[in-house]
């Protein structure tokens, strides 16, 4: 071709060429791999919306662009970035027509996947084995689904995502057994499984909505079953449904206890509901509410409303009982208002509460044997410039074996602060007019002593009592020559009250008769007392080589002398006389059974006497850096009596000895108290009850008390074990360590407790043979297993020869749950009881009763 016309060709081509980029926008430059959707050349151009909101970025092994078809396929370690998601997979195919792209995980030779895919979306990562996504929807279709959430994972045969905030998923499970979640095993310990379930994500909270749920249990279905459930995934408290725990008792049946709902009210309150049933138509109700205020105050209120059916209806056996519970406890923060603090411990109950209980944790808490109930509601405050603090109290006792209550409506105490008479002249106060101190205050109580019918009634205000007592008490000391300490004091007492007793005998019912009368009376006391108090050393030191070293004693000895004038005397007028029925005058006191207690009779020139003891030796020991260690033989070791010199009979009290000591390293306590009657006592031919005389010297005694405790580990009895040296062989499950020996037997440090609690004691009196109570008590666990313990206690009564209150517990720790059983196998109460509980806070209320408060937020399904 000539040379000028291919030039004049080229020319044109290049004019062509340049004209056709003149008449177009140029593109903006794509990042390298991006996929690009290419639009016709027309004339006239209409822009459709396009499918991609973002740059979708790809990278593999190997890529290839179907252009004419509009697919792009990535193989081998294929990764796709689009928006706030990313797929990493082996496989992934883009198809532009469609606005899908699909992910598969690795296959081996069989085509099972042994790698998934794995996506991530806004933190939160999902594996599967097939996954299919819809840029222009947002939908997406997921296959073997695992997705974290919270503290635990589900799994699902088929996933769809509707948008970024809902999740349908067919046949799946939900657990939060941390070894499955690691993939540290290939099955879970525990799941809950459902056929159909929902996801939702909120912005703070997200949910799983259930239908029909069923709990495995090492892959094997239990009976426990639900509807419906609701797992709320946030740090928020949520509403739910409490599950029980189950099991039978002799009397009342089998049972669901602490079946019930949990509601929280704003950010200070929440609800709970509890009910336990039982087969034979026992039946109670616990509402709670809680409430919290930080800095300010918490507390709650509680209540038991039920009925207690026993025997059969129709038979002599049957007793049908209503009871009731009250509880409102509040504790204000120290730091809300420290003028000003109120405190409420009530709990109000039936007089036969506790014998009727269906509320199985009284049981295994020991409630049952409680005897007496107290209430308190305390108003206290102080002041700032003022040296006083003014107590409000209400209060409100039940003794359940006589039936009766004592009621404290209200009761008021003003306490002056103690404060010194005279001022110091140079700075260091001595003397003992320098050191004379002054306590005092008053106190105004309303008592009355009423049965449960009479509470609030016309009855009980007849009885009430009105009384109003103020003490002062002075006191003093010095330093006498060094090595004494001398000690004077005063105290008086005033009081004045409503009511008084008029006794007197009635011939005609044979009964004396005490009557109150309505009138406001009081009485004045005082007393007076000086004592004089040193402390004594003695040190005994052995030879060399023995393996006591040296015995040290500590004695501190004290007498005191106390006076105070007779008020009995009729010239005070605190007491009368009445004939009793053997017609002899018999004195009382006008302020018997009063609120304001009773002065006393008879004048008291006494000089007593303590001397309290400490003994301690030193003894060798290869065990302690020093050589020696100390053992305490007696930490306390005292003498207590007095001689009355104005007493017209038996100037000298009883003699009382105490005395506490630890032995074995501080490990077994004891403690012993010894009363001994120095005066003979003798008994008449066919009567239990002695006659003290004036013959002094026959030493009796008169009560002995011994109290020992000891508790016993396995710490106790030598070091744990290194098994890693001594044996070869080992096995890991759970991350505890198990080592065999050369029979193949496993080896672990096996942790046992054992507290041993034992109680003598003896009282005589004035009888001939006196009474006694003798009994031991065991409360223990052991591990049979790093994952099985029994715990348990127990007490058995020496002098009866029976066993008492009895309960024995097992419970087996799973990975991610616990298993616990309570049995009491005999007594009043024969009642078993069993539940789960789930370590996962998001479900450690929903299979197990739990109490809730406001650090405990997540709520059960």
């Amino acid at each position: 071709m000539d040379k000028t016309v291919f030039k004049n060709i080229l020319q044109i081509l290049i004019i062509l060429i340049f004209n056709n980029f003149l008449a177009q926008k140029t593109p903006e430059k794509l990042p390298e791999n991006a996929v690009n959707d290419t639009i016709p050349k027309k004339d006239t151009v209409v822009l459709k919306k396009e499918s991609l909101e973002d740059v979708l970025r790809t990278k593999a092994d190997d890529q290839r662009r179907d252009v004419p078809k509009r697919m792009t396929f990535l193989n081998k370690n294929a990764q796709v970035k689009y928006q706030d998601m990313q797929i990493d997979a082996d496989y992934i195919s883009i198809d532009d027509n469609k606005n899908i792209i699909f992910a598969r995980g690795k296959q081996d030779s069989l085509g099972k996947i042994i790698e998934p895919v794995v996506t991530t979306q806004a933190g939160k990562k999902y594996e599967t084995d097939q996954f299919s996504y819809n840029t222009k929807t947002r939908q997406a279709i997921a296959y073997n689904a695992r997705t974290e959430e919270s503290e635990g994972v589900i799994v699902a045969n088929k996933t769809k995502k509707y948008n970024d905030s809902v999740f349908a998923m067919r046949h799946g499970l939900y657990t939060t057994d941390d070894y499955f979640i690691k993939k540290k095993d290939t099955a879970a310990d525990y799941h809950l499984l459902a056929s159909n379930i929902k996801l939702i994500k909120g912005k703070n909270k997200s949910q799983i909505v259930t239908g029909p749920i069923q709990m495995y249990i090492e892959r094997v279905p239990t009976p426990l079953i639900m509807p419906f459930a609701i797992l709320p995934f946030s740090d928020k408290r949520s509403a739910g449904i409490l599950i029980p725990s189950f099991g039978e008792r002799e009397d009342v049946g089998f049972f669901l206890n602490s079946l019930g709902y949990y509601q929280p009210i704003g950010e200070h309150f929440d609800v709970k509901i509890l009910a336990d049933i039982y087969t034979k138509g026992s039946w109670n109700l616990r509402p709670e509410m809680n409430y919290v205020k930080k800095y300010r105050y918490s507390g709650n209120f509680s209540a038991d409303i039920g009925t207690t059916v026993r025997g059969i209806k129709g038979l002599d056996d049957y007793t049908k009982n209503s009871t009731y519970r009250i509880a409102w406890r509040h504790t204000q923060d120290t730091k809300a208002n420290p003028f000003l603090t109120f405190t409420a411990s009530v709990d109000l109950v039936s007089t036969k509460f506790y014998n009727n209980t269906v509320n199985n944790n009284y049981i295994f808490n020991q409630n049952v044997l409680n005897t007496q109930q107290n209430s308190t509601v305390t108003l206290t405050k102080r002041f700032l410039k003022l040296p006083i603090t003014i107590t409000g109290t209400a209060s409100y006792s039940q003794n359940f074996a006589t039936g009766f209550a004592d009621l404290r409506l209200p009761q008021m105490n003003v306490a002056v602060n103690q404060f010194y008479l005279f001022k110091s002249k140079t700075g260091m106060r001595q003397g003992l007019l320098e050191n004379i101190t002054v306590n005092t205050g008053f106190n105004l109580t309303n008592f009355v002593n009423t049965s449960e019918g009479e509470l609030f009634k016309k009855e009980m205000w007849d009885k009430m009592q009105t009384g109003l007592k103020n003490n002062i008490s002075l006191g003093t000391n010095t330093t006498i020559a060094k090595y004494f300490t001398f000690s004077l004091g005063a105290n008086i007492d005033n009081a004045l009250t409503t009511k008084t007793l008029n006794r007197y005998y009635d011939p005609l019912q044979n009964v004396v008769v005490d009557e109150m009368d309505k009138k406001i009376s009081g009485y004045s006391t005082f007393s007076t007392s000086a004592s004089i108090q040193t402390t004594l050393y003695g040190m005994l030191k052995f030879k060399k080589g023995s393996a006591v070293e040296a015995i040290r004693h500590m004695m501190t000895p004290s007498i005191g002398f106390t006076y105070s004038p007779d008020f009995g005397d009729t010239k005070f007028g605190y007491y009368k006389n009445y004939y009793d029925a053997n017609g002899a005058l018999t004195p009382y006191s006008i302020f018997e059974k009063g609120i304001v207690g009773t002065p006393s009779s008879g004048m008291v020139g006494a000089l007593g006497f303590n001397i309290g003891n400490n003994i301690e030796m030193k003894v060798k020991s290869k065990k302690d850096s020093t050589g020696v260690k100390k053992v305490k033989i007696f930490e306390s070791l005292n003498l207590s009596g007095s001689y009355n010199f104005a007493a017209k009979d038996h100037p000298w009290s009883i003699f009382t000895i105490n005395g506490q000591s630890s032995f074995f390293d501080s490990k077994l306590s004891v403690n012993t108290s010894l009363s001994i009657d120095p005066y003979k006592i003798i008994y008449l031919p066919g009567q239990d009850a002695g006659i003290r005389t004036e013959d002094f010297g026959h030493f009796s005694v008169q009560g002995f008390n011994v109290q020992l405790s000891y508790p016993l580990s396995s710490e106790l009895f030598g070091e744990k074990v290194d098994y890693a040296k001594k044996y070869s062989a080992k096995g890991e499950i759970r991350n505890e360590n198990y080592y065999f020996d050369d029979d193949n037997y496993a080896h672990f440090n096996q942790a046992w407790t054992l507290n041993v609690n034992a109680n003598y004691a003896f009282s005589r009196g004035a009888t001939r043979t006196g009474s006694q109570i003798a009994s031991v008590g065991l409360d223990g666990s052991i591990k049979l297993t790093p994952y099985w313990n029994i715990n348990g206690s127990t007490h058995y009564d020496l002098v009866t020869k029976e066993l008492a209150y009895t309960r024995i517990g097992f419970s087996r720790d799973q990975r991610s749950f616990t298993i616990n059983f309570n049995w009491v196998p005999f007594g009043q109460y024969k009642v078993y009881d069993f539940f789960i509980g789930i370590k996962a806070n998001i479900l450690s209320d929903a299979l197990k009763y739990k109490d809730r408060s406001f650090t405990q937020p997540n709520a059960p399904f």
